[in-house]
Protein backbone atom coordinates (compact mmCIF):
# COMPACT_ATOMS: atom_id res chain seq x y z
CA UNK A 1 0.00 0.00 0.00
CA UNK A 2 1.27 3.53 -0.80
CA UNK A 3 -1.78 5.72 -0.35
CA UNK A 4 -4.33 6.15 2.13
CA UNK A 5 -7.54 8.01 1.71
CA UNK A 6 -9.75 9.09 4.68
CA UNK A 7 -13.25 10.28 3.78
CA UNK A 8 -15.70 12.15 5.58
CA UNK A 9 -19.00 10.73 6.04
CA UNK A 10 -22.14 13.48 5.84
CA UNK A 11 -21.36 16.37 3.59
CA UNK A 12 -18.71 14.60 1.73
CA UNK A 13 -20.03 11.25 0.65
CA UNK A 14 -23.88 11.63 1.31
CA UNK A 15 -26.56 14.04 2.27
CA UNK A 16 -29.82 14.06 3.69
CA UNK A 17 -31.12 10.65 5.75
CA UNK A 18 -32.91 10.71 9.12
CA UNK A 19 -30.03 11.36 11.32
CA UNK A 20 -31.17 14.57 13.16
CA UNK A 21 -34.70 13.31 13.85
CA UNK A 22 -33.29 10.07 15.07
CA UNK A 23 -31.12 11.81 17.34
CA UNK A 24 -33.36 14.11 18.69
CA UNK A 25 -35.65 11.31 19.08
CA UNK A 26 -32.76 9.64 20.99
CA UNK A 27 -32.02 12.78 23.33
CA UNK A 28 -35.44 13.46 24.58
CA UNK A 29 -36.05 9.50 25.20
CA UNK A 30 -33.17 9.85 27.47
CA UNK A 31 -32.78 12.87 28.95
CA UNK A 32 -36.29 14.62 28.50
CA UNK A 33 -34.71 17.07 26.28
CA UNK A 34 -32.92 18.11 23.12
CA UNK A 35 -31.70 21.28 23.55
CA UNK A 36 -31.84 23.95 20.68
CA UNK A 37 -30.92 21.63 18.44
CA UNK A 38 -32.90 23.22 15.78
CA UNK A 39 -30.54 25.82 15.66
CA UNK A 40 -27.45 24.26 16.72
CA UNK A 41 -24.67 23.67 14.32
CA UNK A 42 -23.82 19.90 13.27
CA UNK A 43 -20.96 20.12 10.91
CA UNK A 44 -17.70 19.48 11.43
CA UNK A 45 -18.37 17.89 14.85
CA UNK A 46 -18.59 14.73 16.66
CA UNK A 47 -21.66 13.24 17.74
CA UNK A 48 -20.59 13.35 21.90
CA UNK A 49 -19.40 16.25 21.17
CA UNK A 50 -22.58 17.45 19.53
CA UNK A 51 -25.05 16.00 22.45
CA UNK A 52 -22.72 17.47 25.13
CA UNK A 53 -22.89 21.04 23.78
CA UNK A 54 -26.72 20.43 23.31
CA UNK A 55 -27.29 19.43 26.87
CA UNK A 56 -24.67 21.82 28.72
CA UNK A 57 -26.11 24.42 27.15
CA UNK A 58 -29.41 23.29 28.50
CA UNK A 59 -28.16 23.31 32.36
CA UNK A 60 -27.16 19.29 32.68
CA UNK A 61 -24.16 18.46 34.57
CA UNK A 62 -21.49 17.05 32.80
CA UNK A 63 -21.99 13.71 35.61
CA UNK A 64 -25.59 13.02 34.05
CA UNK A 65 -24.44 13.79 30.43
CA UNK A 66 -22.00 10.91 30.75
CA UNK A 67 -24.12 8.20 32.68
CA UNK A 68 -27.23 9.09 30.06
CA UNK A 69 -24.79 8.53 26.79
CA UNK A 70 -24.57 4.72 26.76
CA UNK A 71 -28.25 4.72 26.45
CA UNK A 72 -28.36 7.33 23.82
CA UNK A 73 -26.45 6.13 21.85
CA UNK A 74 -28.40 2.50 21.89
CA UNK A 75 -31.37 4.76 21.09
CA UNK A 76 -30.20 6.34 18.29
CA UNK A 77 -28.86 3.81 16.34
CA UNK A 78 -32.31 1.82 16.77
CA UNK A 79 -33.93 5.34 15.35
CA UNK A 80 -31.44 5.54 12.94
CA UNK A 81 -31.81 2.06 11.60
CA UNK A 82 -35.47 1.89 11.49
CA UNK A 83 -35.86 5.56 9.79
CA UNK A 84 -33.30 4.45 7.21
CA UNK A 85 -35.14 1.49 5.84
CA UNK A 86 -37.63 4.10 4.52
CA UNK A 87 -35.72 7.47 4.48
CA UNK A 88 -31.95 6.68 3.28
CA UNK A 89 -29.35 8.50 2.77
CA UNK A 90 -28.48 10.35 -0.54
CA UNK A 91 -25.38 10.14 -2.35
CA UNK A 92 -23.72 12.87 -3.48
CA UNK A 93 -22.19 13.19 -7.33
CA UNK A 94 -19.25 11.71 -8.16
CA UNK A 95 -18.99 9.44 -5.50
CA UNK A 96 -19.76 5.50 -6.76
CA UNK A 97 -17.36 6.49 -9.56
CA UNK A 98 -14.60 8.14 -7.42
CA UNK A 99 -14.54 5.16 -4.84
CA UNK A 100 -14.81 2.72 -7.88
CA UNK A 101 -11.71 3.98 -9.32
CA UNK A 102 -9.74 4.27 -6.43
CA UNK A 103 -10.77 0.74 -5.42
CA UNK A 104 -9.41 -0.65 -8.42
CA UNK A 105 -5.71 0.50 -7.20
CA UNK A 106 -4.07 -2.69 -5.29
CA UNK A 107 -1.81 -0.16 -4.23
CA UNK A 108 -4.65 2.21 -2.58
CA UNK A 109 -6.37 2.30 0.83
CA UNK A 110 -9.53 3.71 1.81
CA UNK A 111 -10.70 4.40 5.29
CA UNK A 112 -13.39 6.92 7.36
CA UNK A 113 -12.44 9.61 9.23
CA UNK A 114 -15.66 10.73 10.34
CA UNK A 115 -17.49 12.84 13.64
CA UNK A 116 -20.06 9.80 13.90
CA UNK A 117 -20.12 7.26 16.15
CA UNK A 118 -18.69 4.02 14.13
CA UNK A 119 -22.08 2.15 13.73
CA UNK A 120 -23.69 5.24 12.84
CA UNK A 121 -21.56 5.47 9.92
CA UNK A 122 -22.14 2.23 8.95
CA UNK A 123 -25.96 2.29 9.15
CA UNK A 124 -25.97 5.72 6.80
CA UNK A 125 -23.29 4.06 4.34
CA UNK A 126 -24.93 0.84 3.74
CA UNK A 127 -27.96 2.48 3.24
CA UNK A 128 -27.01 3.51 -0.29
CA UNK A 129 -24.36 0.43 -0.75
CA UNK A 130 -20.71 2.55 -0.15
CA UNK A 131 -19.97 1.06 3.31
CA UNK A 132 -17.53 -1.93 1.84
CA UNK A 133 -14.84 0.32 0.24
CA UNK A 134 -14.18 1.23 3.95
CA UNK A 135 -11.94 -1.27 5.56
CA UNK A 136 -10.91 1.17 8.49
CA UNK A 137 -12.26 4.42 9.70
CA UNK A 138 -12.08 6.57 12.84
CA UNK A 139 -14.85 8.23 14.57
CA UNK A 140 -16.39 9.98 17.00
CA UNK A 141 -17.03 7.03 19.21
CA UNK A 142 -13.48 6.69 19.46
CA UNK A 143 -12.78 10.44 20.62
CA UNK A 144 -15.33 13.00 20.96
CA UNK A 145 -12.35 15.70 19.79
CA UNK A 146 -12.25 15.83 16.01
CA UNK A 147 -8.62 16.73 16.14
CA UNK A 148 -7.75 13.15 17.55
CA UNK A 149 -9.01 10.99 14.34
CA UNK A 150 -6.33 11.42 11.87
CA UNK A 151 -3.77 9.75 14.39
CA UNK A 152 -6.40 7.08 15.51
CA UNK A 153 -7.31 6.09 11.75
CA UNK A 154 -3.20 5.88 10.89
CA UNK A 155 -2.97 3.90 13.79
CA UNK A 156 -5.74 1.47 12.42
CA UNK A 157 -4.40 1.31 8.87
CA UNK A 158 -0.91 0.24 10.14
CA UNK A 159 -2.35 -2.68 12.04
CA UNK A 160 -4.69 -3.51 9.25
CA UNK A 161 -2.63 -3.54 6.09
CA UNK A 162 1.04 -3.64 8.37
CA UNK A 163 1.87 -0.23 6.93
CA UNK A 164 3.10 2.66 8.54
CA UNK A 165 1.91 5.61 6.11
CA UNK A 166 4.12 8.40 6.00
CA UNK A 167 1.44 11.44 6.90
CA UNK A 168 2.44 12.88 3.52
CA UNK A 169 0.84 9.92 1.76
CA UNK A 170 -2.54 10.43 2.79
CA UNK A 171 -5.89 12.63 2.53
CA UNK A 172 -8.27 13.79 4.51
CA UNK A 173 -11.43 14.19 1.98
CA UNK A 174 -14.08 16.55 4.09
CA UNK A 175 -16.52 19.44 3.64
CA UNK A 176 -16.22 21.55 6.60
CA UNK A 177 -13.08 23.28 7.66
CA UNK A 178 -13.26 20.98 10.93
CA UNK A 179 -12.22 17.99 8.06
CA UNK A 180 -9.21 20.65 7.15
CA UNK A 181 -7.86 21.17 10.42
CA UNK A 182 -7.99 17.40 11.94
CA UNK A 183 -5.82 16.64 8.52
CA UNK A 184 -3.78 19.51 9.42
CA UNK A 185 -3.14 18.46 13.47
CA UNK A 186 -2.34 14.72 12.10
CA UNK A 187 -0.15 15.85 9.72
CA UNK A 188 -1.62 14.66 6.18
CA UNK A 189 -2.86 16.13 3.14
CA UNK A 190 -6.19 17.64 2.96
CA UNK A 191 -8.53 18.05 -0.10
CA UNK A 192 -12.15 20.07 0.81
CA UNK A 193 -15.21 19.60 -1.01
CA UNK A 194 -18.06 22.51 -1.26
CA UNK A 195 -20.49 19.63 -1.08
CA UNK A 196 -22.03 20.69 2.37
CA UNK A 197 -22.70 23.83 4.40
CA UNK A 198 -19.17 25.83 3.55
CA UNK A 199 -18.20 27.03 0.77
CA UNK A 200 -14.98 26.91 -1.41
CA UNK A 201 -13.13 30.18 -0.38
CA UNK A 202 -13.59 28.80 3.56
CA UNK A 203 -12.47 25.42 2.90
CA UNK A 204 -9.10 27.45 1.39
CA UNK A 205 -9.04 29.79 3.77
CA UNK A 206 -9.12 26.81 6.43
CA UNK A 207 -5.53 25.49 5.06
CA UNK A 208 -6.72 22.73 2.76
CA UNK A 209 -4.18 21.74 0.14
CA UNK A 210 -6.98 21.57 -2.52
CA UNK A 211 -10.31 22.38 -2.97
CA UNK A 212 -12.96 21.41 -5.18
CA UNK A 213 -16.50 22.16 -5.81
CA UNK A 214 -17.52 18.36 -5.72
CA UNK A 215 -16.35 14.91 -6.35
CA UNK A 216 -18.41 14.51 -9.67
CA UNK A 217 -14.97 14.66 -11.98
CA UNK A 218 -13.59 11.13 -11.58
CA UNK A 219 -10.57 11.50 -13.52
CA UNK A 220 -9.53 14.93 -11.94
CA UNK A 221 -10.29 14.02 -8.16
CA UNK A 222 -8.83 10.68 -8.73
CA UNK A 223 -5.31 11.58 -10.59
CA UNK A 224 -5.05 14.21 -7.78
CA UNK A 225 -5.65 11.38 -4.86
CA UNK A 226 -3.44 8.88 -6.13
CA UNK A 227 -0.21 11.51 -7.59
Amino acid sequence: MKRLILFDVDGTLVHGGPAKGAFRTALVETFGMAGAIEVHEFAGKTDPQIARELLRAAGMDEEDIDAGFPRLWDLYLHYLGERLRSHPMEVLPGVPALLGALSAHEDVAMGLLTGNISRGAELKLRSVGIYDYFRIGSYGSDSEDRDDLAHIALERARDTWDVSFDPSDVWVVGDTPADIRCGRVGGTRTLGVATGRHTAAALDDAGADRVMEDLSDTDRVAALLLA
